[in-house]
C-alpha cells in the first residue's frame, strides 16, 4: 500500500494479524498479576460520538495487542500481543466485564515461542483456536534473526513499516481457554492460520497456502475432512461465518494485488460475490450477531500522495434469492470512526451490544501510541437511522470509497 506498508513481497500481504499498519511498538507499563488499572478514555470526534459511546481501552502491559474476540458469555476476551523481550505475537486471554470494561491482567495461553495469531473461542466456550509456529524446527534461528533485526533497527533508528510473514511452519491448534489440552489440528506443510468456528462449533474456517497461494479452507473441528473453498490467484483470507451459518465473509486481493476488497460466498464456496470495489482497501469483515449489518476496516487509496487512514465502516446487507439463486447485497457503508490513528479489526460481542477493535489512540504523556484493544457501545437507533438501504438493482457492485 503506497506510503503505508510494503506491498512488494508476496509474503507480506494482508492476513488477519495486520494490526499496527506501520506504527512501532511502544513499551507499556506492565500490569501486575493481581492488579487492575484504571481505564484510559479517548476524546471523540463529533462523528464518532454520533454512533459510539466513548471508547475504553481494555488491554495494557504488552508492547502491542490486537485482533480481539469475545468468549460466548463475554466474560473473557482473547487476542494476540507482543510481550516485552520477545519479538513475536503470543496469544492471551483476560477477564472482561461488559458492564464495566477495564484493563485486567493478560494471561498467556500460547507456548511463549514462535509466531502466533488468530485466536477465536468455540461457540460453547470450551475451546480456543489459534495458529502458531512454535513447532518450527529452526525456531531458535528464527528468533535470533528477529532479535538481531530489532537490535539493528534500534541502533540505526530505522522505522519499519508493518509486515506479516506467511510462516511456513504456522499450524492451527486448539486448547482449553486456560491453555491446557493442546491439540494440533493441521499438519500440512505451509502457512495455516486465520481460523474461526462455525456457529454450531462443528467446523472451522481457515486460510492455507498449501496449494501455492493463500486460499480459504473448511475442516471439521477435529481437523478432519478438509475442503478447499476458494481457488483463484491472489490472497483470500480472514473468513467468518454469518450468524446463520449460510454465508462466509472474507477479504481478497484477486482483482488487484494488495488492494483488498470484501467478498461473501455461500458456506460451500459457491455464489462468490464482491461487496466492495474501487480505489481503496477494505478488509477484516465481521457480522453483527442479530442485525443485518456487516462491519469492516477501510481506507481510501485513490490519492497516492496522501497517507490512507484506516477507520471502521458498517453496511446493511440483505440475503435472499434472485432468479432462484442465493444472493447477498449491501447498501452503501456508513463511517463509524475518524480518529487520526488506525482503527482496525472490529468484532461484535455475541449479544451484539459491544464493539471491540484494535486502535492506536492512547497518547498519554505525549507518547506515540501503540495498538491496543478498545471497546464501545454502538448507538443502534442512530446507526439504523443513518444506514443506507440495500438497493434493489442487480449487477456488479458500484464503486465505494472506502
Amino acid at each position: 500500500m503506497k506510503n503505508f506498508i510494503n506491498p512488494l513481497c508476496r509474503r507480506t500481504r494482508f492476513p488477519a494479524a495486520l494490526l499496527l499498519l506501520g506504527l512501532l511498538p511502544v513499551p507499556a507499563k506492565p500490569v501486575a498479576a493481581d492488579d487492575s488499572v484504571a481505564t484510559t478514555s479517548a476524546t471523540q470526534s463529533p462523528l464518532e460520538a454520533s454512533y459510539l459511546s466513548e471508547p475504553i481501552q481494555v488491554t495494557a502491559g504488552l508492547l502491542k495487542a490486537g485482533e480481539g474476540y469475545f468468549s460466548p458469555d463475554s466474560g473473557q476476551i482473547c487476542y494476540q500481543g507482543v510481550p516485552e523481550g520477545y519479538p513475536f505475537y503470543q496469544i492471551y486471554t483476560q477477564p472482561f466485564s461488559g458492564t464495566a470494561p477495564r484493563i485486567t491482567p493478560p494471561v498467556r495461553i500460547s507456548s511463549g515461542r514462535g509466531r502466533t495469531t488468530c485466536s477465536f473461542f468455540s461457540p460453547d466456550g470450551t475451546r480456543l483456536l489459534f495458529a502458531s509456529s512454535h513447532t518450527d524446527p529452526n525456531l531458535e534461528q528464527t528468533e535470533t534473526d528477529a532479535r538481531a533485526q530489532a537490535a539493528e533497527d534500534a541502533r540505526t533508528g530505522r522505522r519499519r513499516r508493518y509486515q506479516w510473514d506467511f510462516d511456513p511452519h504456522m499450524d492451527i491448534f486448539s486448547t482449553r481457554p486456560d491453555g491446557g489440552g493442546l491439540e494440533q489440528l493441521t499438519h500440512t506443510p505451509g502457512y495455516d492460520a486465520e481460523c474461526s468456528f462455525s456457529p454450531d462449533g462443528r467446523q472451522i474456517l481457515f486460510v492455507s497456502d498449501r496449494d501455492g497461494d493463500p486460499d480459504i479452507y473448511l475442516m471439521n473441528a477435529d481437523g478432519s475432512a478438509v475442503k478447499q473453498l476458494t481457488n483463484q490467484p491472489g490472497y483470500d483470507g480472514g473468513p467468518f461465518f454469518s450468524p446463520d451459518g449460510q454465508w462466509i465473509a472474507y477479504r481478497t486481493d484477486r482483482l488487484e494485488k494488495d488492494m483488498l476488497q470484501i467478498h461473501v460466498m455461500r458456506a460451500d464456496g459457491s455464489h462468490d460475490t464482491a461487496l466492495t470495489s474501487g480505489q481503496g482497501v477494505r478488509w477484516a469483515p465481521f457480522w453483527h450477531p442479530t442485525k443485518p449489518w456487516l462491519i469492516w476496516t477501510g481506507a481510501d487509496h485513490s490519492d497516492p500522495t496522501q497517507r490512507p487512514n484506516y477507520d471502521l465502516w458498517i453496511a446493511r446487507y440483505e440475503a435472499g434469492q434472485s432468479d432462484g439463486e442465493p444472493m447477498l447485497r449491501c447498501g452503501a457503508p456508513l463511517r463509524l470512526t475518524d480518529h487520526p490513528g488506525a482503527d482496525v479489526l472490529p468484532a461484535f460481542s455475541p449479544d451484539g451490544t459491544l464493539l471491540m477493535w484494535t486502535a492506536s489512540r492512547d497518547t498519554t504523556g505525549g507518547r506515540t501510541p501503540s495498538s491496543q484493544l478498545w471497546v464501545a457501545r454502538p448507538d443502534f437507533n442512530r446507526i439504523d437511522q443513518d444506514l443506507a438501504p440495500v438497493p434493489a438493482a442487480q449487477g456488479e457492485p458500484k464503486e465505494i470509497n472506502p
